[in-house]
């Protein structure tokens, strides 16, 4: 594959890199959260992030939406919570002329929307979410209320707490773009995050003795996000790389034909939603790296994020502990490059 030149530097490029760092400067030892959280935000899709308690998924959520010109809201997911606590309702107004309903748009209305313990909520909440963030749209009444043009859903869930809990089915996983995996930070980070978050005390409360607050830069405005996409948009993707991400989607539903243990550990493979992801986070995961085209790194670094929720393993892989990582790396092992 003959390689195109590297891109310069835009102002796009520029002011997505600032609100990565500023993101960066709150959250300690999560560069890789960090930089999936902005290939879901430039690439328009919703994301899972899924992690154990306490390790900073919804500090680095509110990082990306405090530091980017939009409107946020928060919904946490409870087993008491209607869909209309979600997507809004009608309510009925007294006037001057008799009455009438009027929509009041509920939380889901938002530029970046936290839907915080997804897995908290009953089926009926979960699927009125999902079916807003496929659709972007709600309708009310017989109305159509439309979300905005940047509209992103970012939803947690924690790994091991199940009791109280409503799992999301597969077929509603596949629609978020990948699900992200945050791991505990080395000891070494910790630390800087004990010294961080004392730093933060400590000027909180330096604020409310004086009465002043430390300036702020301005938002990275909303602009910035689009000027990116359509940089993205004009990523260059070779016919050889388009084959490679088919390939690999399609070795998750023929994988008697690569090695001995993928047919083992794999019970039902990817949809095209996954040959789909990988396009577009491939081609935002280069233009990040400064270049005009997609190459196979792009789609091996990403692939894990796209994967890993689309897959249905096997009993027998369960059984034995294996990952859905572990088989999307004898997956990437398998499929021969281009």
């Amino acid at each position: 594959m003959a390689k195109e030149s590297l891109i310069e530097r835009s102002d796009a490029r520029g002011q997505i890199a600032a609100l990565q760092e500023r993101m960066g400067q709150a959250i300690i030892g999560q560069t890789a959260v960090i930089e999936r959280l902005l290939i879901g935000l430039l690439a328009d899709g919703n994301l899972l992030v899924e992690g154990m308690p306490g390790l900073a998924k919804t500090r680095a959520i509110k990082a990306l939406a405090r530091n980017l010109e939009c409107a946020f809201s928060r919904i946490q997911f409870t087993p008491d919570l209607l869909p209309a606590d979600v997507t809004g309702t009608e309510i009925y107004f007294r006037t001057e002329a008799g009455g009438e309903f009027r929509f009041e748009p509920g939380p889901i209305f938002a530029n970046v929307v936290l839907a915080d313990e997804i897995n908290r909520a009953p089926a009926k909440v979960q699927a009125a979410l999902l079916e807003a963030m496929e659709e972007r749209q709600v309708t009310i009444a017989g109305k159509t209320h439309r979300m905005e043009p940047l509209f992103i859903v970012m939803a947690t869930q924690n790994p091991v707490e199940q009791e109280g809990t409503y799992p999301l089915p597969e077929a509603q996983m596949d629609r978020f773009l990948m699900h992200v995996h945050i791991t505990y930070p080395p000891v070494e980070d910790e630390v800087e995050v004990i010294l961080l978050v004392r730093g933060e005390e400590q000027a909180k409360a330096e604020s409310l003795k004086t009465g002043l607050s430390a300036e702020k830069p301005a938002p990275i405005p909303q602009e910035a996000v689009f000027a990116a996409r359509r940089e993205i948009a004009a990523i260059h993707v070779s016919d050889a790389m388009v084959r490679y991400m088919a390939d690999i989607v399609n070795a998750t539903r023929i994988p008697g034909e690569f090695g001995e243990d993928l047919p083992r550990w794999i019970d039902i493979g990817a949809s095209p939603r996954a040959s789909l992801a990988l396009d577009r986070c491939g081609r935002v995961h280069a233009w990040m790296q400064g270049r005009n085209y997609v190459d196979p790194e792009d789609v091996r670094t990403i692939a894990p994020d796209v994967l890993r929720h689309r897959l249905t393993l096997s009993y027998e892989a369960q059984g034995e502990g294996v990952t859905p990582d572990q088989v999307v790396d004898e997956l990437l092992r398998q499929v021969a490059l281009p």
